[in-house]
């Protein structure tokens, strides 16, 4: 049998594959070995950020807890919502993909608050209402 701290072998594939959503986010990431370069949507992360240094330290999030930095390159396709949005959900494909690499990396990121997916999502307009909650201003008299 072997030992629980191994990492395991990609599939025939080559990559460990993981998804990620945010609101109305999906980001699909695959992990491989390599240098730490990140490209999303085939532009690399600081070009697709514009340099947002804030959104760029949320995506190393997972690197840094984990001491992996610049031993895995990520490739991610990610589609809807805005740049903030788009940065938690590519961290929590990052964060999975690297748990279906090694099990034993789940405990450290549950811990780190990366494999916990946001579930707040957009509230529905309601008929009669001027969007989900706000009405007609009321009036007296």
């Amino acid at each position: 049998m072997a030992e629980a701290t191994t990492v395991k072998k990609p599939a025939t594939k080559g990559y460990f594959y993981a998804l990620g959503r945010r609101k109305s986010v999906t980001a699909r990431a695959r992990l491989m070995t390599g240098k730490g370069a990140i490209t999303i949507n085939g532009k690399s992360a600081e070009d697709y950020f514009a340099g947002s240094k804030s959104l760029l330290s949320e995506l190393a999030k997972p690197f840094n807890v984990l001491e992996q930095n610049n031993k895995f390159d990520v490739t991610v396709v990610v589609s809807g919502g805005g740049m903030s949005g788009q940065a938690v959900a590519i961290r929590l494909a990052i964060s999975k993909a690297f748990v279906v690499m090694n099990e034993d990396f789940k405990q450290t990121l549950k811990r780190a608050d990366l494999l916990g997916r946001d579930p707040r999502e957009k509230e529905r307009k309601k008929f009669g209402l001027k969007g989900a909650r706000k009405q007609r201003q009321f009036t007296k008299r």
